[in-house]
């Protein structure tokens, strides 16, 4: 397979990256963390090609990038107000926020009851997903090496194993977005990022 990259502003890159998404392709393109890997988030083939092409179990679950607000109740279902609170205070931008996955979610994205869900602050990754609706994204890199920053990075370990990669650039957070659990009441830190427990607790508050 050969790999396109093209300047995620090229007229032709957001069109070709949508018809190769609802093909059941995978696109590699930045977001405001780290460059992501994505796949139609309903599509379970499309979805199990990520860990396919990153070399890891597929028992590892795969967060959601959602392009607007409205799309969240297609993918999660337990929106209470902790969520909505974080959701106005962090998206777009670098928190996930798990919560209990939609009954249409399909099994390759997470075999947990829960799905995580983001909005990233980048602009033309926005104008993607709103075009698309939700897609499963991971990072765009071979499991067990690091995340990539560039387009060039991606290529370096993905070259041949995808169709393209959009590039914005260098992405301006180069960490993994903080990822907070909040099915369960009080929130709980899954991981640690760019977002620390005393910013979210200060939101809630």
């Amino acid at each position: 397979m050969q790999t396109i990259i093209l300047a995620i502003n090229d007229p032709k890159a957001i069109p070709l990256a949508i018809e190769i998404l609802t093909s059941g392709g995978l696109v590699a393109f930045p977001t405001d963390t780290v460059y992501g890997l994505g796949a139609m988030a309903f599509n379970e083939q499309a979805v199990s090609r990520i860990s396919d092409v990153k070399g890891r179990s597929g028992e590892k679950a795969i967060p959601v990038l959602i392009g607007d607000i409205s799309q969240l109740n297609s993918v999660a279902t337990g929106v209470n107000s902790q969520c909505e609170k974080l959701a106005k205070r962090f998206w777009p931008g670098p928190l996930t926020i798990a919560l209990p996955r939609h009954p249409s979610i399909p099994d390759a994205i997470t075999p947990l009851p829960t799905v995580g869900v983001r909005i990233p602050n980048f602009l033309p990754t926005l104008e993607l997903l709103r075009k698309t609706g939700p897609l499963a994204v991971s990072s765009a890199n071979i499991s067990g090496m690091g995340s990539s920053s560039t387009a060039r990075g991606v290529q370096a370990q993905l070259d041949g194993k995808i169709p393209l990669i959009l590039d914005g650039g260098v992405t301006p957070g180069g960490t993994p977005s903080t990822v907070v659990d909040c099915s369960q009441g009080q929130p709980v830190i899954l991981r640690e990022g760019p977002i620390s427990l005393e910013q979210i607790l200060n939101a809630l508050a």
